[in-house]
């Protein structure tokens, strides 16, 4: 957990000042950070490229604001997605009166220095619930966001003892990370609480059993290029 006061983020992988050789990623995913931002603060302009940055707010309310034009709020059940490409500056500060979490989330793209592209959608709870929901895909689409990687994120809040299957790429190459959210669930038999993390690989099949309410993500990534 890095702690700077009015950011606090569980890290997953290797980012910023924090370390870890053999924890720099997961197949192509590169950045895992569970984020909690107090209200007013923020991230000011900074520039990205070559990174797809996927962004899944939790709670409260947090703009986005682009050299490519775009300036919006966006509430929670919001994912955005920023195919950086060539290169873009965003910012984003909590706008709200409640603390704002989120999921920040970077994965190496497919192909480099393409124009860079900025999409939002926003998913319900009850579009969500007791199901996997693909919010963000590989495969342009009208019900989910489009990134410049063979990716898919699925999104999910399951009552207590509601199993789901979860059946990954045929074709393999792949990698699925999971990470829980809220509540305690078990993943192929293995126990995991809030704000664990765990990757598969060499799997067809991911099981899903919740021991109470939970919510969590599944990312499905390539291994490598």
């Amino acid at each position: 957990m890095k702690d700077l006061g009015w950011l606090q983020s569980r890290l997953c992988f290797s980012f910023s000042d924090y370390a870890q050789p053999n924890c720099a990623g997961f197949g192509l995913l590169r950045v895992f950070n569970d984020d909690r931002v107090a209200p007013g603060k923020g991230f000011g302009l900074h520039a990205h490229q070559n990174m797809e940055i996927i962004s899944i707010l939790l709670q409260g309310r947090m703009n986005h604001k682009d050299t490519l034009g775009y300036n919006e709020v966006m509430e929670a059940g919001a994912v955005q997605v920023m195919s950086a490409g060539s290169g873009l500056r965003h910012e984003e500060y909590n706008v709200g009166e409640e603390e704002v979490r989120f999921l920040q989330i970077w994965v190496e793209p497919k192909l480099s220095n393409i124009a860079p592209r900025y999409q939002r959608r926003h998913f319900s709870e009850t579009q969500r619930r007791n199901r996997l929901l693909k919010v963000v895909s590989y495969e342009p689409g009208t019900t989910h966001c489009w990134t410049n990687q063979f990716l898919r994120i699925y999104w999910g809040w399951f009552e207590q003892g509601k199993k789901e299957k979860y059946s990954t790429y045929s074709e393999g190459g792949t990698c699925s990370f999971v990470y829980v959210i809220n509540g305690s669930m078990e993943v192929n038999d293995i126990p995991l609480l809030a704000g664990d993390g765990l990757g598969l690989w060499d799997t067809e099949n991911i099981v899903f059993n919740p021991e109470q309410e939970s919510t969590f993500v599944v990312i499905e990534v390539p291994i490598n290029h």
